[in-house]
């Protein structure tokens, strides 16, 4: 994977290079930057595959950025500011990570990024195709085989890009398809869109507070324009 380096701190830069080199050695930087209209020119002309990208930069920030890249380019968010995370899933980004970055951490986004440049690099297979052929469950095609999925088994649907990842007990269907066609087919009484890149199954929910929704060893993140929805639906049923 290509990847390059996008923030205002020169120390910053050279502790995401070391964390790099350290925890991915199939990942190339190709750029560093410490403003986002040098990347922006240099990713005219540069295929770029993964962008670490801090959201606090002068001028355009990483946030205003990170909408105005191609679509095959994945991002994971670099930052001091915490309270920018639920921000960062609104763009499709892969993953938000807060300074000091922990190791550990670290390993963990590059490994997700990693897997999902690997979803969007095998396409073929994955077009969209979607039956639905009852109430229990409905039919999609992924690496060129369908595949029966039942409502019930379903922990939480997340959108990456042009396509949706559908999250089960021990598997993970990746296909073609916008979040959009997928929330039209889900049951309304059991699934509840709560922010622009996940749909959750009310029934797998262990717990929740104000910003994240936890499931099984997942955590989700509560949009803001999604909060008062969940809210409503969700906790207002327990209630009656």
């Amino acid at each position: 994977m290509k990847c390059i380096i996008i923030d205002d701190e020169p120390l910053a830069r050279e502790t995401i290079e070391s964390l790099i080199k350290e925890n991915a050695p199939n990942m190339e930087i190709v750029g560093r930057f410490n403003q986002t209209q040098s990347a922006a020119t240099y990713m005219e002309s540069n295929p770029v595959d993964l962008v670490f990208l801090d959201i606090q930069m002068p001028g355009t920030t990483g946030l205003e950025f990170a909408k105005s890249i191609p679509q095959k380019t994945l991002v994971i968010f670099t930052t001091a500011y915490s309270e920018y995370a639920v921000d960062s899933y609104e763009v499709d980004a892969i993953d938000y990570l807060t300074k000091p970055i922990d190791d550990e951490r670290f390993k963990k986004a590059v490994q997700k990024a990693e897997s999902y440049h690997e979803f969007l690099s095998q396409k073929e297979g994955l077009e969209s195709s979607l039956e639905v052929n009852n109430q229990e469950y409905f039919l999609v095609k992924s690496d060129r085989k369908f595949f029966r999925i039942k409502f019930d088994d379903i922990l939480f649907v997340e959108g990456l890009k042009d396509y949706v990842i559908i999250h089960l007990d021990n598997q993970k269907i990746v296909t073609r398809m916008n979040m959009k066609g997928i929330n039209d087919i889900l049951p309304t009484n059991h699934f509840i869109r709560v922010n622009k890149s996940f749909i959750v199954n009310t029934e797998k929910i262990e717990s929740f507070d104000n910003n994240d929704i936890f499931i099984k060893t997942f955590v989700v993140p509560i949009g803001n324009m999604y909060r008062d929805d969940f809210f409503n639906k969700y906790v207002a049923k327990f209630q009656q």
